[in-house]
């Protein structure tokens, strides 16, 4: 099962946070928003259909997160948790911990936006449109 955002980067992405990545709608981005990896996305987990949310809500689920832009794919994955919300109508935020918030759709992933392969990152702050797909098994 999963849900796909279709976004785009910005000149001032440049995923540098540690512990956190986010897809938004906010068609904006300041330099200090350096988990955010793409902007202007066209849902938010609030959009996402319930048994999606259901299956992600299992902590034995495990949700993967893909981006693609340009011919550039690197993927990210954690767990799922009943402490899921979906609720959040501007943001989708995934966390190497297990803090959870409305804008949580994943927790322990392997890394965060600094993880991300360097050549996609790139693009994105070339200001690529970006594919961004959520599979929970």
């Amino acid at each position: 099962m999963h849900e796909v955002i279709h976004a785009r980067g910005h000149e001032h992405v440049s995923a540098e946070h540690a512990s956190t990545f986010e897809v938004t709608t906010d068609d904006y981005l300041t330099p200090a928003g350096d988990c955010i990896l793409a902007i202007d996305a066209d849902r938010a987990p609030t959009d996402f259909d319930p048994d999606f949310v259901d299956a992600c809500q299992d902590e034995t689920a495990t949700i993967t997160v893909e981006l693609e832009a340009n011919g550039y794919t690197d993927s990210v994955t954690g767990r799922g948790d009943p402490e899921l919300e979906f609720t959040n109508e501007r943001s989708a935020v995934g966390r190497t911990s297990e803090y959870v918030d409305d804008r949580t759709i994943m927790l322990e992933a392997e890394f965060a936006a600094e993880g991300f392969d360097r050549d996609l990152v790139a693009a994105l702050a070339d200001g690529a449109d970006v594919t961004v797909t959520i599979t929970v098994e």
